[in-house]
């Protein structure tokens, strides 16, 4: 009566209503997760790529058809390929909330968060201080804190260390005169593994002109894996912390304890 054809609804269930929601989200996460990058322009690219072919192929153009669907059809395997960093940082993030939500269930079973606490001061004391004082003598730095050493991935560019924390042995590496202080140094489960570590740099688009090699290799580090990163800047002193690719800048030493405790 209303001219409104309701038949084309008539096989609409709630569970393609979810679909629908699901596949919403999981775009909008990918697109967070490439937004700034040059992954955006790749895949602007591929879109134009096969919207040419889509033409060509209405307008039964044999030639340009074949050539475009050779590369369409193995275009999976190409997209792998180009954008193997942004599905591996896909995949970590997945993993890592994951991981937290089993970690914050067990611990809340446990019920010694104090005790857990206490011990997190305790080892993060001498790394709160070290980036103090570096900050005060404007002394470059960049400590990576990773949940496991790979060690085809750190110990090929850096020094191989495994020493435990100490306030005056990371202000010795980083010090100006030292052989080791170029680079990061990698920490895990509170020991010093490698030093003068060579990181990749992010690629992203939407970085502050100011922001030199440290922070741009913090925040190349973190996009890739699920590391945490904090800089002290050499030219202003001024301390920084990196997470998922994102930096949080002028870090006061306790709002630094903080962020550790909160991340370890």
């Amino acid at each position: 009566m209303d001219g409104i054809d309701y038949s084309l609804f008539s096989g609409f269930r709630l569970l393609d209503v979810i679909d629908i929601i699901l596949v919403a989200i999981i775009i909008y996460y990918i697109y967070s997760l490439i937004r700034g990058t040059i992954a955006v322009n790749i895949l602007i690219g591929v879109a134009l790529f096969y919207g040419v072919y889509i033409v060509v192929k209405q307008m039964h153009m044999r030639l340009l058809t074949e050539i475009f669907g050779g590369f369409i059809s193995v275009g999976s395997i190409a997209l792998i390929v180009v954008f193997q960093q942004e599905i591996r940082r896909f995949l970590l993030h997945v993993g890592k909330n994951i991981s937290m939500k089993r970690k914050k269930v067990f611990w809340s079973f446990l019920g010694n968060k104090k005790a857990i606490q206490k011990d997190l001061t305790e080892d993060l004391k001498p790394i709160v201080e070290a980036c103090r004082s570096m900050s005060r003598t404007r002394t470059g730095a960049l400590l990576v804190f990773s949940k496991y050493f790979d060690e085809e991935y750190y110990q090929s560019s850096g020094e191989y260390i495994d020493a435990h924390i100490s306030k005056r042995l990371i202000e010795s590496i980083f010090h100006k005169n030292s052989p080791l202080h170029d680079g990061a140094v990698v920490i895990v489960d509170f020991k010093i593994m490698t030093a003068s570590c060579v990181l990749p740099l992010s690629d992203s688009d939407d970085l502050p002109l100011q922001f030199g090699l440290r922070h741009r290799a913090a925040i190349g580090v973190t996009e890739i894996s699920d590391a945490i990163a904090v800089i002290v800047s050499e030219e202003t002193g001024e301390i920084s912390f990196a997470k998922d690719g994102n930096v949080n800048m002028n870090v006061s030493p306790e709002e630094l304890e903080q962020l550790l405790k909160d991340e370890l």
